[in-house]
């Protein structure tokens, strides 16, 4: 293949198979990164079942850490990718120069949480909990404090893990992110039992028995050696790209770009954790139980969604890439092919999440009375899988075509304008099983939202865009 083609096949290769080409490294690591959380929960929960809850509960803020890591990475991403459509190398070194600074930036953040805010966060959670499920809630927020605030601190990792990965992603040589995400995500697996546990029957020593906090500390490890890595691969195989002084010098327009595109999907994360942190404080008043539960659904929910995101991400910068070259065919066909794609793997979801719940909430509890609440939560949140997945494509043509404020607006109004709302008033039953119908019933009207957005788009913008070849 010449270097020419090499260099354009985001607008040259067929599409199914660039959406394959770009998407399945990014899946692959993500699906392995969904593995390691499961790990985590699944040998922290042979310590307690508070450990287990503490670690779920610290979700949303650890999701809102990653998501202004990834929103960043969002915005370097759609950016960088169009200035390569428009062939200005130039523009492209000075956009992931202040991606860099963003980082930083963004990294500074969390610590400032991470060093002050942690034990508020969850003394917060705990505030109105029923005590029905016997947990000790002292217990629960010490381990959650001890995880949260190492996965904080040392977060400079993840900051640096998903800029390089987003760099080199969109240049169009995804397969490195499978190196970087993966190797980070094999390593917190061969450490979580050795710090967690204490007695490993199935290696010839003794683990530390750190529990909640040896999971956070296997994390942070994994994660900095996946931007160390990261590094590397950029330095040796992203010609496209290079660093220098002057790239690395603030440039308020190219910044602006960037949070233009990157904010809405910030935003939607911060929406989404705020979401999680409110759902768990709902839960929690009816049965403590519940929020045990919420944080397993979330974990293996993982595995039916990034895969989702890794298509997300892997057709925004091929949009991108159209979309500064003004090929409006092979963008809509990026648009179909992608949400048949969404479509496999939620069905696939929702049918393991219906017929075998019980083998899923297993592999976490063994109390009977806990197993078959969890299938049940199960199959009725599952329900919203098929909605779901077209939502969160049509969030990507929003991002790829610089809409991010469609994404964020609708996410917004699934979360936040109607899911906690309806999972208030359903709680207000006093039945655990009806909290969960909210799920289902967000992800339908976010699918209509999502919909009107998208046929607004496509008559202003996408059939303004020259057709192409």
């Amino acid at each position: 293949m010449s270097k020419q083609l090499q260099e354009n096949k985001m607008g040259t290769m067929p599409v199914p198979r660039l959406v394959a080409t770009m998407s399945l490294p990014i899946i692959l690591s993500m699906v392995v990164q969904a593995l390691y959380n499961v790990v985590d929960s699944y040998f922290v929960a042979q310590v307690s079942r508070e450990a287990l809850t503490a670690v779920g509960q610290a979700f949303s803020a650890q999701n809102l850490m990653i998501g202004i890591a990834t929103g960043t990475g969002v915005g370097v991403n759609a950016l960088l990718s169009r200035a390569l459509g428009e062939k200005n190398p130039q523009k492209a070194n000075r956009i992931a120069g202040n991606g860099l600074l963003l980082a930083l930036v963004g990294y500074l953040i969390v610590l400032l949480f991470g060093l002050l805010g942690t034990d508020l966060y969850f003394r917060g959670i705990l505030s109105s909990a029923n005590l029905d499920g016997g947990l000790d809630l002292e217990a629960v927020r010490q381990a959650g404090n001890d995880y949260l605030q190492i996965c904080t601190i040392f977060s400079f990792g993840l900051f640096g893990q998903i800029l390089f990965e987003r760099l080199i992603q969109a240049t169009g040589r995804a397969v490195f992110t499978l190196y970087s995400q993966g190797v980070g995500a094999l390593i917190n697996i061969l450490l979580d039992p050795i710090f967690i546990l204490e007695d490993i029957s199935f290696l010839p020593f003794s683990g530390f028995g750190m529990g909640a906090k040896g999971a956070a500390i296997a994390t942070v490890i994994g994660q900095i050696v996946a931007m160390i890595l990261g590094f590397i691969l950029n330095q040796k195989f992203n010609r496209e790209i290079r660093f220098s002084l002057s790239s690395l010098r603030p440039d308020l327009k190219i910044i602006g770009n960037i949070y233009s595109i990157g904010i809405p999907s910030i935003i939607m994360v911060a929406v989404g954790s705020v979401m999680y942190y409110l759902i768990n404080m709902i839960v929690m008043t009816v049965s403590s139980v519940g929020s045990t539960l919420f944080g397993v659904y979330f974990k293996l929910q993982s595995f039916v969604f990034m895969p989702l995101f890794g298509i997300n991400n892997g057709v925004i910068p091929i949009m991108g890439y159209n979309f500064g070259a003004g090929n409006r065919r092979r963008l809509e066909h990026t648009v179909r092919t992608a949400l048949l794609f969404a479509c496999f793997f939620m069905g696939t979801g929702l049918f393991l999440m219906q017929w075998v719940p019980d083998l899923l909430i297993g592999l976490f509890e063994s109390d009977p009375t806990v197993i078959a609440l969890g299938c049940t939560a199960l199959r009725i949140i599952s329900l919203s899988f098929l909605f779901a997945g077209f939502s969160v494509i049509l969030s990507a043509v929003f991002q790829a075509l610089g809409k991010g404020v469609y994404s964020m607006f609708v996410s917004i109004a699934r979360q936040l304008l109607v899911l906690v709302p309806v999972a208030w008033f359903l709680s207000r039953a006093g039945q655990l099983d009806l909290i969960w119908w909210a799920f289902p019933i967000a992800e339908v009207i976010s699918l209509a939202v999502s919909l009107g957005c998208f046929l607004q788009l496509r008559k202003r913008i996408i059939s303004k865009i020259p057709l192409g070849v």
